[in-house]
């Protein structure tokens, strides 16, 4: 019988060694899932991230295509590399499913999210709220004696920065769309 003999630092190339290196990092992916317009299709969508407790960090869907009956889900979803493949794998399986893409892996994207902030407040603190929105470009689309309502669009970390700066000037409500995400060129 011959042995077989490898160099230090050489790699083998055994049939045991066919899964990728996956690290255990968990990073944030955008997901663009191209679905049949019925009923059930998001429930399905959604429990199978709630069955295996997947987490979802923004949601949103819209119909993309009236006349294919088709909707748009962009899904903010973190995990580790394997489950990150895992989830679109299983996505994949979803017979009303057309497309699963990866925004985070496939190239450059655009990400922008709608919120609207309700800052109450009286005397400098309204005026550094005004201040603020200014600076972030944010518009004011109600005012009272006591409130303002304030809406902004940008990327999530934006929309996260205006949120932490009124917060201490009076911040009582928030409502956000969810991320909606295009792949940029062709």
């Amino acid at each position: 019988m011959s042995a077989l003999k490898i160099k230090k630092g050489a790699t083998s190339h055994s049939a045991y060694n066919l899964r990728p290196n996956f690290s255990d990092v968990i990073e944030r992916h955008t997901l663009a899932v191209l679905v049949e317009n019925e009923p059930g299709v998001l429930a399905r969508v959604i429990g199978l991230f709630s069955g295996r407790g997947y987490n979802i960090d923004s949601l949103t869907v819209a119909e993309v295509d009236h006349t294919g009956h088709l909707s748009r889900i962009t899904i903010v979803t973190s995990g580790t590399p394997q489950v990150i493949e895992q989830i679109k794998a299983q996505l994949g399986r979803i017979v009303s499913v057309h497309d699963v893409h990866d925004l985070t892996v496939e190239g450059a994207s655009v990400e922008r999210e709608l919120a609207m902030f309700k800052v109450a407040g009286k005397g400098d603190h309204r005026v550094e709220a005004l201040r603020l929105a200014d600076i972030f470009r944010a518009n004011v689309v109600d005012s009272t004696l006591e409130s303002f309502v304030f809406e902004i669009t940008g990327a999530p970390e934006k929309i996260d920065a205006f949120a932490d700066l009124m917060r201490p000037l009076g911040l009582t409500e928030v409502a956000r769309t969810g991320v909606a995400a295009l792949s940029r060129g062709d």
